[in-house]
């Protein structure tokens, strides 16, 4: 889409040629900041305490979740300028170009669970507004608005994330005021000594929340000029995602830590409802249910178009094409809506617990990809692709490769002992008193058996080459096929 169009995105999974790039890294802030500051961060944030956690050491264990989340997350955004092509297919270069939809379907999962607990609670907000009962109504709205904005593409979605920010400033200063003015927030702070498990449960919440926006956060960076500064779009992303997201969890904090103390309502059974109460009701409530609704329409676009791109990177490593259709977009995002809103229909009532396994079992699959990710493209390749190879099967990237994909399997493997859900808890987590430590496990040892792998085994070109497209010429690719 070139700078300055107004009709649906032409581009999809292809690398932007340097006339169409546009735009400061400061959209990053504006972007990542309205995607966060929204309510289910303000849930996130509230479940660190539901599930024990002291709201002061919460708060505490949530920010430090946020900043190491946070640096990952912003280092996948870095690469969007440099490469110009979306976070899965550069991850090409890292798994083979099959090998890379094996995390591809994870990540398709990841976004339609993500959109249907936002469309949950934004049609709370929608209902709560027209001041009907019916969910399904609310549910359909947000919907059928989230399927038209992702359609659109690129340029609205970041025009919707500046909307967002400043709706979600105005909301979020009124609602930090309420509460300090409301309540005696002294009263919920160190009811509770400090507590290893519970503080390592915030510190998961706040990490797994950010990692989750890995697999796509490059698509929203790749339209920038190639010269523009690595570092800035770093910061840009790391105070939008990390600021807005810490916001939003610390009021949810707050709000779990007065619930549970039986001060301003309950939290645990409405979320969206105690929030517009929190407001004083009336036309402020109104304004804040709007905040709610921009916010997850925000986050929500990301997830449909963020499924889209990773659906068309499973077709075409197939098909071995490198771009599709606006039609076949428009397919894609109506079926990955279509999805989120089925499932939003029929969600469970046990909404809390719920997320709160899913966020924790996504930071199990996600935390070893962004790994060999960041790794292959700072400490292996430095950023040196053969892009047209990463559209061809039978090019320098092979179909699979081995030694991402088995240290792939070990990272998620090896943190099964030290998983604490619902379902299975680890006989180590067990021995630790509750304390997830599975994901920080997960980091080392993927590390560990990719790192010295991944060097003895290096693909990278001497320099980047880029598609005659772009660059007028194609350098020629002498190396071997590797496929594993």
């Amino acid at each position: 889409m070139a700078a300055g169009s107004t009709t649906v995105e032409a581009r999809s999974i292809e690398m932007i040629p340097p006339r169409e790039r546009h735009g400061h890294p400061r959209g990053q802030f504006t972007l990542w900041f309205g995607a966060n500051a929204q309510i289910t961060a303000i849930v996130d944030g509230a479940l660190a305490v539901v599930f024990g956690a002291d709201a002061f050491w919460a708060i505490i264990g949530l920010l430090l979740g946020n900043v190491v989340g946070g640096a990952v997350m912003a280092l996948h955004s870095a690469q969007g300028p440099k490469l110009g092509l979306p976070q899965m297919i550069s991850s090409r270069a890292q798994f083979g170009v099959y090998g890379a939809v094996i995390p591809l379907v994870l990540v398709i999962l990841m976004y339609i669970g993500f959109a249907s607990t936002g469309t949950v609670l934004s049609g709370q907000a929608i209902n709560l507004m027209l001041g009907v009962d019916a969910p399904a109504v609310g549910i359909l709205i947000f919907g059928a608005a989230t399927a038209f904005l992702a359609i659109l593409g690129y340029k609205y979605i970041h025009a919707l994330g500046r909307i967002a920010t400043v709706v979600g400033l105005a909301g979020f200063l009124y609602l930090t005021v309420a509460v300090f003015t409301r309540f005696d927030v002294g009263q919920i702070m160190f009811l509770k000594g400090f507590e290893w498990p519970t503080f390592l449960t915030a510190i998961a919440l706040g990490a797994g929340w950010q990692l989750t926006f890995g697999p796509y956060v490059a698509d929203y960076s790749r339209y920038l000029p190639q010269s523009t500064s690595e570092r800035k779009t770093f910061w840009y992303t790391f105070a939008g995602s990390v600021g807005g997201a810490q916001w939003a969890m610390t009021l949810g904090a707050l709000a779990g830590g007065l619930s549970a103390a039986g001060m301003g309502g309950d939290f645990l059974k409405n979320q969206v409802g105690y929030m517009g109460d929190l407001a004083g009701g009336g036309l402020i409530a109104i304004f804040i249910y709007l905040m709610i609704v921009t916010g997850k329409l925000t986050v929500n676009c990301l997830n449909a178009y963020g499924a889209f791109m990773c659906s068309v990177t499973i077709s075409t490593a197939i098909n071995r094409r490198d771009s599709v259709s606006r039609a076949a977009r428009i397919v894609f995002i109506i079926a990955v809506i279509t999805a989120s809103v089925l499932i939003a229909l029929f969600a469970s009532k046990d909404f809390l617990n719920v997320f709160k396994n899913f966020v924790l079992l996504l930071l199990m699959v996600f935390t070893p990809w962004s790994v060999i990710n960041l790794v292959d493209y700072y400490k292996i390749s430095r950023d040196r692709l053969d892009i047209p190879a990463l559209y061809n099967p039978d090019g320098r990237y092979g179909r699979w490769n081995v030694p991402a994909l088995a240290s792939y399997g070990i990272g998620v493997l090896v943190q099964v002992p030290f998983l604490a859900q619902a379902l299975y808890t680890g006989p180590v987590t067990k021995w630790l008193g509750g304390a997830d430590i599975s994901w920080i496990v997960g980091i080392l040892v993927t590390m560990a058996v990719y790192y010295p792998w991944a060097k003895a085994t290096n693909r990278a070109p001497a320099e980047t080459i880029y598609p005659a497209a772009a660059s007028g010429s194609v350098a020629k690719d002498t190396a071997p096929a590797v496929t594993g």
